[in-house]
């Protein structure tokens, strides 16, 4: 974080073994029971903010075993928080590429379908992630084992990811700060939700995704917290909410219904994300009699009251 904000750029930490690197050498000697501790409190702060069902990738584990591990903890907290398993290939080794891609296809993967430990599976397709050719592998290994792709897509350059989600029939693209108006044209023509991460806009200090456009233009938004460690520390729901507003030039109900029922279509749920006969009673109530306080408020928690399936949480 020092080194970022003197103005080393991020993919020269990379290049020196931080960043993303180093959360995976530390997630990589952790134990389930360990990775449970740690991400409880995470998941209670994005409760209390809001969120009633949260994604939560795995990615950091970069050996299969880790990998594994942390989608056991995924599972353990299950019984306590509304859960969506996915199953993420986020960076690959510095050596033996396509080895390590053929063995995510032909071993990961469907062990991870087996088990049914993911829904899922993304694939950071980025110059220092994935090439779009590996990716369209990963991918399509996925849905030959029966689960739905999803992909991270022109964070840093567009080099194809977008249109590779499209082509596929992804259910969400995430990212999309180095979108321009050939992304933006191919989500706008397809079913592939635009996931927006307005909080690696202000931690990183890149370009805003291009919300208003994609709106524009008829693309399904939906808004992500992208809580971790290197990108966006963001804890709260309505805080990411609140940025895409100002950051990406959404309205208020905009931005609402990217993180109701646009999230919900990210995730392929169609039984939650709206207040409407025979969805789940998820819902949340606010201190204030306004509901733009989600949006407007910045530094302090709008919400009195989270319900999940008509319970209180």
């Amino acid at each position: 974080f020092e080194a970022r904000i003197s103005g080393v750029p991020y993919e020269e930490i990379l290049a020196r073994g931080g960043g993303i690197r180093s959360s995976m050498r530390a997630t990589g000697a952790a134990g389930v029971e360990e990775l449970v501790a740690l991400a409880r409190p995470r998941l209670e702060a994005l409760r209390t903010s809001g969120a009633t069902t949260v994604e939560v990738k795995s990615g950091y584990g970069l050996d299969f075993d880790a990998e594994r591990r942390m989608l056991y903890a995924i599972r353990e907290l299950q019984s306590e928080f509304q859960l969506v398993p996915t199953l993420l290939i986020h960076v690959p080794p510095t050596g033996g590429r396509a080895e390590y891609v053929q063995a995510v296809c032909h071993d990961l993967i469907p062990g991870v379908a087996r088990e049914r430990l993911a829904t899922a599976v993304d694939v950071f397709t980025e110059r220092e992630a994935f090439t779009v050719e590996e990716s369209r592998a990963i991918l399509q290994a996925a849905q030959a084992n029966g689960l739905q792709i999803k992909l991270h897509a022109d964070q840093f350059h567009a080099i194809g990811g977008t249109e590779l989600a499209c082509e596929l029939g992804a259910l969400s693209v995430d990212h999309l700060e180095a979108s321009g108006p050939a992304q933006i044209a191919a989500l706008a023509a397809s079913d592939t939700v635009a996931t927006i991460l307005p909080g690696v806009t202000l931690h990183l200090g890149l370009p805003a995704a291009p919300g208003r456009a994609l709106i524009d233009a008829g693309a399904a938004v939906a808004v992500g917290t992208d809580l971790n460690p290197g990108s966006s520390p963001v804890f709260s729901t309505q805080f990411a909410l609140a940025l895409a507003v100002r950051l990406c030039r959404l309205t208020p109900a905009e931005a609402l219904t990217a993180c109701t029922v646009n999230a919900a279509a990210a995730l392929g749920l169609s039984d939650r994300g709206a207040l409407t006969p025979g969805q789940r009673a998820d819902f949340l109530a606010l201190h204030s009699p306004d509901w733009r306080d989600l949006p407007y408020t910045l530094g302090a928690n709008p919400v009195r009251n989270v319900f999940v399936s008509g319970t209180p949480v």
